[in-house]
């Protein structure tokens, strides 16, 4: 297990579990595509990388308030 998700420094870090998960996959998956890490590799897998970018305050979540208002204003999906 990657040492700094035993310790929940790195989810109060961005306000909680899910906006750490969000940011997670977001930056996994521009990595995948071919995006340059912000830290050396060092031999560390991509999972590995996005973390240390985390701790090391490379990247955060940031939310777009428009965004926000958007999904306020939108009508509820039906299931």
């Amino acid at each position: 297990m990657i040492e700094a998700l035993k310790s929940d420094h790195i989810v109060e870090k961005l306000g909680g579990r899910f906006k750490l998960t969000a940011l997670i996959q977001r930056r996994l998956a521009e990595i995948i595509d071919g995006a340059r890490p912000l830290v050396e590799r060092n031999g560390r897998s991509d999972l590995e990388v996005v973390i240390e970018e985390i701790a090391q305050d490379k990247i955060s979540l940031e939310i777009d308030p428009e965004q926000i208002e958007k999904m306020r204003g939108a009508p509820a999906r039906k299931r």
